[in-house]
């Protein structure tokens, strides 16, 4: 049996190239309470959490907040950086798009968060715009 590897259409893209900006960023200070009360204002399915200095600490979705949600009380004390949530490694706009959406398929990503040298977010990649420019299907949906 003979394999033909066939380059990627990503070839000599970037996650800079794919990247997207992204507007909603909380504190990882933030109670679970009050970022449930951001999801539910802010209408969307994921924050993007930075710590003290600004950088970018990880991403939370709502669902992942479900648990602390079960008591009031609990959702109330905990903070974000106190939950279990995405965390680097992140992408750099550098890096090759083909590369990055090797490593988002192996983590399971439909969301990456992307980031200059010093942590701080630039924006987000996410798996349908890979998809669009490698001609990948992105995670979950059938080829």
């Amino acid at each position: 049996m003979t394999t033909h590897y066939t380059q990627p259409a990503s070839h000599g893209l970037t996650v800079a190239d794919a990247m997207e900006p992204y507007e909603y960023q909380i504190a990882d200070d933030i109670t679970v309470d009050r970022a449930n009360e951001i999801f539910r204002g802010a209408h969307v399915a994921y924050l993007l959490v930075r710590d003290h200095n600004g950088r970018c600490e990880g991403l939370v979705t709502r669902i992942g907040l479900d648990p602390f949600l079960t008591r009031s009380w609990y959702a109330e004390r905990t903070a974000l950086r106190d939950t279990a949530h995405q965390q680097g490694p992140f992408a750099w706009p550098g890096m090759a798009l083909g590369l990055a959406a090797l490593a988002m398929r192996i983590k399971s990503l439909t969301i990456w968060p992307v980031i200059d040298d010093d942590g701080y977010l630039l924006g987000i990649l996410t798996a349908d715009r890979v998809a669009g420019l490698t001609g990948r299907q992105p995670l979950g949906r059938p080829a």
